[in-house]
């Protein structure tokens, strides 16, 4: 897919990017502990997800109960007022929170996102040099799960910061096989 941006001709910008058939992801839902999962995708052994490949996410790590998510940010991230969509930091915010949740369960129990609360605190630019966004658990039980997540810039300044409640839910025999 290309994406093209056109403002004055003379600053015409491009982005091409490519991903993974998301399937081959899906099929290991449920087969693994979701901690495995996240490694298998940080070592390359499974393909990380399309969202990571559309934002531009460079790279994450995982242990249990905390990831991190690495992002350049970049001009094509921009809102019109010329600083880093609340959007696409929200998806960073969520997919720390959300994988971190992940990160703790074993195989055969899934996830869903119930809330997620955003605190935008920093505008966010292609000066924050690489984002790095950090998820930890703040509690888990048997049936929910909440964690939070901070957004940093390159300097180590916070930009954002969420909270999310997570479902967890046995999943379908299919979803496992």
């Amino acid at each position: 897919m290309t994406d093209t941006q056109q403002t004055p001709a003379t600053n015409v910008r491009s982005r091409t990017f490519t991903w993974t058939d998301p399937a081959a992801t899906a099929a290991w839902v449920g087969t693994s502990s979701g901690l495995e999962m996240l490694q298998a995708m940080r070592d390359g052994r499974l393909p990380a997800p399309p969202i990571l490949q559309l934002v531009g996410a460079t790279g994450f790590d995982a242990e249990e109960g905390k990831v991190t998510v690495y992002l350049p940010a970049a001009e094509f991230h921009y809102n019109p007022l010329g600083s880093v969509h609340g959007g696409v930091i929200a998806t960073l915010l969520d997919t720390a929170a959300g994988c971190t949740v992940h990160s703790t369960l074993p195989a055969g129990v899934g996830y869903t996102s119930l809330d997620l609360m955003t605190r935008f605190i920093k505008p966010v630019t292609v000066n924050s040099g690489t984002l790095r966004c950090e998820g930890a658990i703040i509690s888990r039980g048997r049936r929910t799960a909440v964690a939070e997540s901070r957004l940093y810039d390159e300097r180590g300044k916070l930009l954002a910061h969420a909270t999310s409640t997570c479902l967890l839910f046995e999943l379908p025999p299919q979803a496992q096989a």
